[in-house]
């Protein structure tokens, strides 16, 4: 005899959890069950109370800063569980009010019509190496703000420094000026402290990943990906940290849509227009894959570095990279004849990328 379903919405927050609950059928009840506590423990007293019923649950919540828990906590126990993204739940222009328990409610009624739109649940050891990743991206940005920091100042200041800037001869110079007031120099020399440090952090988060990324499962393809130009350790690690297995997409124009590289479209009757990228979906991926995207500008060439990165991977995998390379390149070239926008042709350049890297992941097997 199968058993009858029951919809239990949740509305998660850090200390509390609003739930609703939708029977099967389309206009079957949906009713507020009530506020339970935030913990896991709270969450295992409610199923315990649910599964009294005799009724199949199916679970679903919001992706959101209190993370995959309860996800795996669930389904771990058997239960089905979905998460559902926020930013694609469909809502009424003329809904005003927004509460706890309204949202629960209508999380239940959805997930019963099949009308939310769900994400991908990471693994513990995969959501791991993208918290690894994302804090070197931390580093790098509080690189880039104490930069520009001090720049700002020595500019205000009337310090110009005619080479390159951050190099060890910039230091050096650095460490020669005097500014005009005691004051102004406490800041000067905060300010060339704040980038030692910053420096230091993303140099010891770049060798965290280069020790751990080779035990992680998902190593066979991060070295793969390193086959193909513009991808280094980062780059390809992010990638993956940040997408997961990337087979799970059907086709390459899935994973372009997913990372926001595919251009909007506003078209009605016979008028079609198109404008810029969705800019939907992961965007530290597509950050890093924008960057990887900048090296094609130059003559395709397997350089020393490359050539040393592909050692040890399949010939099928380097063709792939060289036939990526002299399409990318010579495109890139072509667009910009064209008179096209530099970073127009980047863009679509990474969106090419992205095919590209779905195409060694299918061709390279990883543990379960």
């Amino acid at each position: 005899m199968t058993k009858s379903i029951t919809f239990v919405g949740l509305d998660v927050h850090k200390n509390s959890i609003a739930v609703a609950l939708a029977d099967a059928g389309r206009n079957a009840e949906v009713r507020n069950y009530g506020i339970i506590g935030g913990t896991l423990d709270d969450v295992d007293r409610l199923i315990k109370k649910l599964s009294a019923s005799g009724k199949e649950l199916h679970f679903v919540y919001e992706a959101g800063p209190c993370g995959y828990d309860i996800f795996r906590f669930l389904t771990a126990k058997g239960f089905d569980c979905a998460v559902c993204s926020p930013a694609h739940v469909p809502k009424s222009p003329a809904d005003r009010i927004k509460t706890d328990r309204r949202d629960a409610m209508m999380l239940a009624r959805l997930h019963r019509a099949g009308e939310l739109t769900y994400v991908f649940v990471p693994r513990a050891d995969d959501e791991a190496m993208r918290d690894l990743t994302r804090s070197r991206e931390d580093g790098v940005k509080a690189q880039r703000v104490a930069r520009q920091q001090l720049g700002a100042m020595l500019l205000r200041l009337g310090y110009k420094y005619p080479g390159k800037s951050w190099s060890k001869v910039h230091f050096k110079w650095l460490a020669d000026q005097k500014m005009p007031t005691a004051e102004q120099q406490v800041v000067f020399q905060e300010y060339i402290n704040a980038i030692h440090e910053t420096t230091t952090r993303v140099e010891r988060l770049t060798k965290h990943i280069e020790a751990l990324v080779p035990k992680w499962r998902m190593a066979p393809v991060v070295a793969a990906l390193h086959a193909l130009r513009g991808v280094s350790l980062i780059v390809a690690s992010t990638m993956i940290a940040e997408l997961g297995d990337l087979t799970r997409f059907e086709h390459p124009k899935k994973l372009m849509a997913f990372l926001g590289l595919v251009p909007s479209e506003h078209s009605s009757g016979e008028k079609k227009q198109r404008g810029k990228i969705t800019k939907t979906g992961n965007g530290h991926a597509r950050r890093v894959l924008i960057e990887a995207a900048q090296t094609y500008s130059h003559q395709a060439r397997v350089t020393s570095r490359l050539l040393k990165r592909q050692e040890g991977l399949t010939k099928e995998v380097i063709d792939i990279a060289w036939e990526c390379q002299t399409r990318l390149c010579a495109r890139f070239r072509k667009l910009m004849a064209k008179g096209k926008n530099r970073n127009t042709v980047v863009t679509a350049i990474a969106r090419e990328l992205a095919a590209f890297m779905w195409d060694i992941a299918n061709k390279t097997p990883i543990a379960a």
